[in-house]
């Protein structure tokens, strides 16, 4: 057997056996790594929408309108304050039910604060008071993976959030609308391009969004997510 036949029987057809076999299941095993790798990011991606999503109720609730900025939002995070209703005494007690109404009968502009300085002094009463409270005492404050800094951006990337606000007429009245998206090519920037492209392809040819998006400036959807 010449050197050439040698070569070609015990050096480059197993390597090319070898080398096709991994061709075989690096396109198999490709798709499912992409996949798992695009579910766990599309978590994190999810968690800061849905943080978005609850800043912007919060703030819409406070001034009237959405916000189309990531740091409007944040400034509200920091120095903003939000009404919280807080309810006082019970409802299942009936003797201060009947005193709260009796009190009402007898001077029916009572203010809550006037209400409570009685409760205070022990009068059995039930009512509701309106404080104003720290946003950053109110919202997330449980939470120790949130972090505001981060809310302008899209995970795994570094690109900015794209937000939008408007008020459009809807069935003849004004509505406050806002919509905050990640697109794929940012949220699984650094995987497999070509996977990311047909998935792309994948949902325009659904109709829906390339990525990730919460709320929609054009289509009322009451702020839901794509992804609910």
């Amino acid at each position: 057997m010449s050197i050439l036949k040698k070569l070609l029987t015990y050096l480059i057809l197993p390597l090319a056996i070898i080398g096709l076999a991994y061709l075989v299941v690096e396109s198999v095993t490709a798709p499912m790594k992409f996949t798992k790798e695009q579910e766990a990011r599309e978590a994190v991606g999810i968690q800061r929408l849905k943080d978005i999503r609850d800043l912007q109720v919060a703030f819409k609730t406070e001034y009237g309108h959405f916000t189309p900025s990531v740091d409007s939002l944040k400034m509200f995070y920091n120095t903003g304050k939000i009404k919280v209703t807080m309810q006082i005494g019970s409802k299942d007690d009936s003797v201060a039910v009947a005193n709260t109404e009796a009190l009402k009968r007898r001077n029916p502009r009572i203010k809550p604060e006037e209400m409570l300085a009685l409760y205070r002094k022990g009068e059995k009463l039930v009512f509701q008071v309106e404080n104003d409270v720290p946003v950053k005492d109110t919202l997330f404050h449980s939470r120790s993976d949130f972090n505001i800094d981060s809310l302008a951006f899209i995970p795994f990337s570094g690109d900015s959030i794209i937000m939008q606000s408007v008020v459009r007429k809807v069935s003849g009245v004004q509505v406050p609308l806002f919509e905050a998206c990640m697109p794929y090519r940012s949220l699984l920037k650094g995987l497999d391009n070509q996977l990311r492209i047909n998935l792309d392809a994948d949902m325009r040819d659904r109709g829906r969004y390339e990525g990730l998006q919460v709320g929609s400036i054009t289509a009322p959807n009451n702020n839901a997510g794509n992804w609910e």
